[in-house]
């Protein structure tokens, strides 16, 4: 029975994630039309909906649910956290043979590292140096590794920090790897919305010898205002099997690997 249980919890989870993904690409959208394109009833859409809206990942209005602006979504951790969880474990345990003990490694803020911590807890002598308060959370209890939390002006939404004061003591590391995400990657190019975030992205790449960038394909093809390079910063590209062709064939032509995971086999 508990096993059950939890199979329909999480058969909900996985629903209200898609009804969310739904109003995020097509907009604001009535709620009988939810119902009928997901197949249940009218109360039960309303639950699902009342339950992201008191996870503040949308609104009901008069009959619609309604997203929040797209840079909002694009960015804000209790958005990012629960998307594309799969890909983003898969991604994570491609990435884990790479980090070799002793050496030191920046993580950006990106969800995409989450699923790493409980591998780098196993691991010996690594230090984490990271801006992600989530991350170091996630890290600081476990005996394993060395955790750096870089301080600077907090963002509530992200649960981490930027500014330069993170950059400074950027500038003072020497880390051997850099993990990192993009919040958009089109044609070779990446692209994030606020600048700040920019700029603890460069000086990481700045501060480490090496440096993988995970992207899951729901990333690509889109841009944000902010433009900041291309993958030829990276030594590595690693996504999953659902990125367009197009787009690993643009990453190629920078001269950078693409190691394309399929979210469906092992992950960490």
């Amino acid at each position: 029975m508990p096993a059950r249980t939890r199979s329909s919890q999480a058969a909900v989870e996985e629903r209200r994630q898609s009804v969310l993904r739904h109003v995020v690409e097509h907009g604001e959208t009535r709620i009988d039309e939810l119902a009928d394109h997901f197949g249940v009833s009218l109360m039960t859409m309303h639950r699902d909906l009342d339950d992201l809206v008191r996870r503040s990942l949308l609104r009901k209005e008069r009959g619609w649910a309604v997203p929040f602006p797209a840079v909002l979504m694009e960015t804000a951790t209790r958005f990012r956290e629960s998307a594309a969880i799969a890909a983003k474990e898969a991604l994570c345990h491609a990435a884990l043979g790479r980090i070799r003990p002793g050496s030191t490694v920046l993580m950006d803020d990106s969800t995409t590292l989450f699923p790493l911590a409980p591998a780098l807890a196993e691991l010996e002598r690594i230090t984490v140096v990271t801006n992600s308060v989530g991350l170091a959370q996630r890290l600081g209890s476990a005996p394993g590794p060395d955790v750096t939390l870089l301080g600077g002006r907090y963002h509530g939404d992200f649960n981490s920090c930027t500014g330069p004061e993170v950059t400074r003591a950027l500038s003072r590391i020497r880390a051997d790897l850099a993990l990192m995400s993009a919040t958009a990657v089109h044609a070779g190019r990446l692209f994030h919305p606020l600048s700040e975030y920019v700029e603890v992205k460069l000086a990481m790449l700045e501060s480490a010898e090496d440096a993988l960038l995970l992207v899951d394909h729901s990333k690509f093809g889109k841009t944000a205002t902010h433009a900041y390079g291309t993958v030829a910063d990276y030594e590595t590209v690693i996504t999953d099997t659902g990125t367009p062709e197009s787009e690993i064939e643009a990453v190629r032509g920078f001269g950078v690997p693409v190691e394309a995971v399929d979210p469906g086999e092992h992950a960490p």
